[in-house]
Order: C-alpha cells, then structure tokens, then sequence
C-alpha cells in the first residue's frame, strides 16, 4: 500500500499564522463599518460600543501577529486600512448623523478634514515604521487614529455617562473639538505607545489585576469609564512630551560627550 507524501503540506507554517490576525482585523472592519449602521439608526449607544469593540480589535490583532511571528506586509497595510474605516471615518459619520449635520456644509467639511487627517497619519506612519528600532519606538508622533477616534467622540459619550459635571453646548463644542484633534492626528507632538512596556515579573499579577478591573468597569460603567480614560490620555499628552524631549536631550548630551572624546584621542 502505498504511503502518503508526508512532506506534503497544504498550506506553510508561516500563511498558518499571518491568518488569525488578519481575520481579526477584517472582524474590526465590519464592526467598524456596523458602528456607522447604528448610527444611521439613531442607536448612537451601540455605534460608540462598536467603536470601542474595534479598537480593542486593532490593539489585540497586532500584538498577537508578533506573539506568534505572523506579521506580514499584507497585514500591516490591512491594519491602516481598517483604522481608516474605524476610527476615521466611521466616527466622522458618528458625529455628523448626531451633531455636524446642524451646520450643512461647513459639517461636512469638517468630517472630511478629519478623515483626511486620519489617512495622512497613517500613511507617515506606515513610512516612518520601518526604519531602525529605538527609544523613540516608545512614541509616537501625534495621536495615533484608535486614540482619535475616541477622542472626537468625547461629546457624544459624555452625553450618555452619569458624569455630568457641566451642560457644554455641544455645537461649539463639536466642530472645536474635531479640529483640534485633527491637527493632532498629524503633528509631531511626541505620545506614548505603550508598544514596549517592560514589566518586572513580581508585578505580573498586579498587572493582570489592573487590567482585569478596567476592563470590569468598562462593561459595568461604559460612558463613564471612557469618559475619565479619554480625560486622562489628554493630560498625558505634556507629560509625554516632556519626557521625550528630556531623554532626546540626554542622548544628545551623551552622544556629545562620546564624540569629545573621540576627539581627543
């Protein structure tokens, strides 16, 4: 009898492991293009959920691609294309069907200024991404679009949460906010990425904790817990500046003081 070609595999080790993250981040899409559904329905709760959902998406698809080594180019221009959609377009349609729609034109052209910002950053991102590592892979240059996207939809989740500390018009304060975001999107102000924390092993556990519990409140007090997390990212903002700056300056300094000495030998 004659015995099957072991050597013969349908598909490779590495098409195997470029899959899953590439069907998670076509999941994200989906949920991204189902949030401007909602929308279009009046059902602005569940179109900020599907929001949320994808951006969980876009940060577990990329992580897990590394964990098993199945990144690919494919996969990398496949992710910018879903942030795109996600956090570009589908919260500018968010936005306009709730608040933008009021002033015509002008609404318009907004959700088309923030949509271009979106691309633009993404496009410099996929550019400057594959240069040498560094330090400087700890940030990011502007806001990244996930971050975007949540930010430009503050006013309408702080509508729906229990935090009502005060009664903004939402018609100055729409249009502001998205501008401002835009031109974060594409600047150069340096942001954390979070890419490359290093945990120490005896904190594992209280890592996995913290984690735990944003995500319980997440679940429990959605509105709220988004609300408090969007107002901390933005005050993070200085504070990763200023840490970018001082470490540039004392590598600066460093490098000085190497080449002074190459100098004088």
């Amino acid at each position: 009898m004659e015995q099957p070609d072991s050597n013969i595999k349908l598909v490779s080790n590495k098409k195997s492991r470029v899959i899953l993250p590439n069907i998670l981040t076509l999941i994200g899409v989906c949920i991204g293009l189902t949030s401007i559904k909602f929308a279009f329905d009046g059902k602005f709760e569940l179109s900020i959920i599907a929001v949320i959902v994808a951006g969980v998406i876009d940060g577990l698809d990329g992580r897990i691609a590394r964990l098993i080594k199945g990144t690919s180019k494919v996969g990398k221009e496949l992710d910018s294309l879903t942030d795109v959609i996600s956090f570009g377009v589908a919260p500018a349609f968010i936005m306009y069907f709730w608040s933008l729609s009021e002033f015509g034109r002008l609404g318009w052209l907004i959700s088309l200024i923030y949509v271009i910002c979106v691309a633009l950053r993404l496009a410099r991102f996929n550019v400057s991404s594959d240069g040498e590592t560094s330090w400087k892979d700890n940030f990011f240059e502007g806001i990244p679009s996930p971050a975007g996207g949540i930010l430009v939809l503050m006013p309408l989740i702080y509508s729906f949460s229990e935090i009502q500390f005060f009664n903004p018009n939402y018609k100055v304060v729409v249009p502001i906010l998205f501008i401002i975001i835009s031109v974060l999107l594409i600047s150069k102000i340096p942001t954390y990425s979070f890419k490359k924390i290093v945990v120490p092993r005896n904190t594992t556990i209280f890592l996995l904790f913290a984690v735990v519990l944003y995500f319980g409140l997440l679940l429990i007090y959605t509105f709220n817990t988004i609300i408090i997390s969007g107002s901390i990212y933005l005050l993070m903002i200085p504070i990763s500046t200023t840490h970018y700056f001082m470490i540039n300056k004392k590598n600066k300094i460093n490098n000085d003081d190497v080449d002074h000495h190459e100098d004088v030998l």
